[in-house]
């Protein structure tokens, strides 16, 4: 069997792999729950949660003899559908591999293989997550088209005031994901590296980004692009809308309205994100909590510009399910099959190896979805 390849031999291979190739910032993945395992699942299952509404507040008592009716109680169900397939293979012929271990180190080569099929496939997941969590912030703050931190960090308590408004939990989990021109930025505001004043040498030294403002600071390279939407001229059509309002009926206005927009209302300083647009009827839902502020008729709406999207947002707002592809009972024709743990990400991938005709195919493969649960804990620094 001079030319087998079994994973037993390639194990310790594919867990040296993530030292040999360049990886790009995996900021959102480890600040979102992972929901990952070995369980084999389906494209288009479905993970399903529930979310529970804000009870009536009673401003009153009267005792009688009899219990007073309840309130109503709601209780919604929301789906996630797992709907991402993430697949690369390595076919390795008998020639080749003999060609290889001939003229280089076949070992070594190998380790470039997985490394960069490693990356691919988490590069690809953290700009799923980067995307899914622009489109499901709640609001936002900072300037369109403008990269952060400039001159101070004062944006960052500025996002996160729009979660505490929104009551997110100040337990030590929420992150800012920032891209690496906004990483850069921070790094050189002069308080930020200076020991004396940051009380720290691990940013001038290691270049580590310290908490502030009790929010961890991590870079991504799945930092979203928006393009904006070509919406103009456009006026509430609701009549009186109150606070916490989600659905907005808009007129008179031209142009598109798309998913994660950023709008906002004349004589509303808050900035909205857009939860789903259907320009015909110009029907707009904003994410929830909905309208901070009340509004009238004919009021103005204007979209943001395009923007870059760093995230400030919970761990609980948003969950990444990943696993591999279930496989009927008696397995499939690998020959050999099991689950790698990539230790950068934190995720785990399904790697098999299936035998041919004169060549052995290797498969990395996982389904995975990405869900914004709670938009109430997701915020955007517009860049």
């Amino acid at each position: 069997m001079a030319n087998a390849i079994t994973l037993t031999n390639l194990t310790e291979l594919l867990y040296q792999a993530r030292d040999t190739v360049a990886r790009e910032p995996v900021g959102f993945i480890p600040s979102v729950m992972v929901n990952a395992g070995s369980e084999g699942v389906s494209i288009g299952g479905t993970v399903k949660s529930i979310r529970t509404a804000q009870p009536t507040l009673n401003t009153s008592h009267t005792p009688a003899t009899t219990v007073p009716a309840g309130d109503d109680t709601t209780i919604a169900v929301e789906e996630m559908t797992i709907g991402q397939v993430s697949r690369t293979n390595i076919p390795i012929k008998g020639e080749v591999a003999r060609q290889l271990a001939n003229t280089s180190d076949y070992g070594e080569t190998l380790k470039q293989l997985f490394a960069q099929h490693i990356r691919t496939h988490v590069n690809a997941i953290e700009s799923h997550c980067g995307t899914v969590i622009k489109n499901g912030a709640s609001r936002a703050a900072g300037t369109a088209g403008t990269t952060p931190f400039a001159s101070a960090h004062s944006l960052i308590p500025q996002v996160h005031q729009i979660l505490k408004d929104n009551g997110t939990p100040k337990d030590g989990q929420v992150s800012l994901v920032i891209n690496t021109a906004a990483e850069t930025n921070l790094k050189i505001l002069s308080h930020i590296y200076k020991v004396n004043e940051a009380g720290s040498e691990d940013t001038i030294r290691r270049g580590i980004l310290l908490d502030i403002d009790g929010v961890m600071i991590r870079s991504s390279a799945g930092v979203a692009a928006h393009t904006a939407g070509t919406g103009a001229s456009y006026l509430i059509n609701n009549g009186d809308i109150a606070v916490g309002t989600e659905a907005l009926t808009l007129d008179t206005g031209s142009g598109t309205i798309l998913i994660g927009d950023v709008i906002a209302l004349e004589s509303d300083a808050n900035r909205y994100v857009t939860a789903s647009t259907s320009v015909g009827t110009t029907d707009l839902t904003i994410q929830r909590p909905g309208l901070r502020q009340a509004t009238v008729n004919n009021k103005t709406v204007t979209l943001a510009a395009s923007y870059t999207g760093n995230l400030m947002f919970h761990r609980s707002a948003v969950e990444l399910v990943m696993r591999p592809p279930a496989m009927p009972d008696g397995g499939d024709a690998a020959r050999e099959r099991m689950t790698l743990f990539d230790p950068v990400s934190g995720l785990v991938f399904e790697v098999a190896i299936y035998p041919g005709y004169g060549m052995n195919l290797i498969e990395f493969v996982c389904y995975y979805q990405a869900k914004a649960w709670k938009p109430e804990f997701i915020a955007t620094l517009l860049g």
